[in-house]
């Protein structure tokens, strides 16, 4: 057994830019390894009050770290064509050799209406994602390269800038049918912290993917969002979760919810048993050891941390120090 892979999960939604690089930065030092943060145009709430652009802030990071950078999710099919996205990888690793991976995801209206039009049902919005997967895999060949697809045209053009080694791309899902084409088309899986079972059949289709596309799953990485609430007592935690992170105690899809106001308003009806089974909140250091583990004992590779309350360095002081030395994989 070998110390296991945390990262450190950076809140856009929740912290300013200059704030997430300190953050990040201070994780590494405490013996984080890695930091990936969502792609927002808008805060979940309100109260949250951030959403700097993920790219600017990713490169900040890369500068004052050493580790993996993200983006952990960015959706390549509605604000940004899949070109700019590609464009946007390819400049970060170009950056920091060997240290950027792109996590794609189909997008949610929080975020993505914001340019108007029709917002499409999901089994639209994966069709588009996984076009864009195609012509982002057509640029980073380095070729000159044209698309016309459904969703996308891409004119003949290449990319200038381009790394030695092209990033990773890895598929956030949650569902079997994405996470088998995931499995068949992209190089690994993001997903986020659910029951043992949901898991088990999501790796189960990731891995039915990858062996008809002649790939071996086991090497190919499984990586986990794991959000959790720590503070110096358990109803100082409890209070952060309803604050801070409502939308982490919403029992329902979130992906057609277009503003951050309509977010606030639901909200209100969220109680403390909503988070049972969804976020470990608690002051015992130790217990979320065991539940960290717990994940990584199910197969992942990596697991980003997310304290959803705003008292990041002393949670990033606490974890460093009593949690990360005691977690294996």
């Amino acid at each position: 057994m070998t110390q296991a892979k945390i990262g450190y999960a950076a809140m856009l939604e929740q912290f300013g830019p200059q704030e997430v690089v300190d953050y990040s930065a201070k994780a590494e030092a405490a013996g984080f390894s890695g930091v990936m943060a969502a792609d927002h145009f808008q805060p979940w709430v309100p109260r949250q009050g951030q959403a700097a652009f993920v790219w600017n802030v990713m490169t900040a990071i890369g500068e004052r770290t050493k580790g993996d950078v993200g983006p952990g999710v960015t959706c390549p099919s509605f604000r940004m064509h899949p070109a700019i996205v590609a464009q946007a990888s390819a400049t970060l690793a170009a950056m920091y050799p060997g240290r950027h991976w792109l996590g794609l995801g189909s997008g949610e209206a929080l975020n993505e209406h914001v340019v108007a039009g029709y917002w499409p049902e999901t089994p639209e919005r994966i069709a588009r994602m996984f076009e864009a997967i195609e012509v982002i895999r057509k640029l980073f060949s380095g070729k000159d390269v044209k698309h016309e697809g459904t969703y996308f045209k891409l004119e003949t053009t290449r990319l200038w800038t381009l790394p030695a080694q092209t990033p990773p791309i890895y598929v956030a899902t949650a569902g079997p049918v994405t996470a088998r084409k995931t499995g068949a088309l992209c190089d690994g899986i993001i997903t986020v912290g659910a029951p043992e079972e949901k898991i088990d059949g999501i790796f189960a289709k990731f891995e039915e993917g990858a062996r008809e596309a002649g790939k071996d799953p086991s090497t190919m990485p499984r990586i986990l969002q794991l959000h959790l609430s720590w503070a110096e007592t358990d109803e100082e935690a409890l209070q952060n979760a309803l604050v801070e992170w409502p939308n982490g105690g919403m029992k329902f899809p979130k992906q057609d919810i277009r503003s951050p106001f309509d977010f606030e308003q639901m909200a209100r009806l969220v109680r403390p048993e909503d988070f049972q089974g969804r976020m470990l909140i608690s002051s015992d250091p130790e217990a979320h050891r065991r539940y960290i583990q717990r994940f990584l004992d199910l197969g992942f590779d990596q697991v980003y941390l997310h304290n959803v309350g705003r008292n990041q360095e002393r949670w990033i002081e606490v974890f460093g120090r009593e949690v990360l030395p005691g977690l294996r994989r």
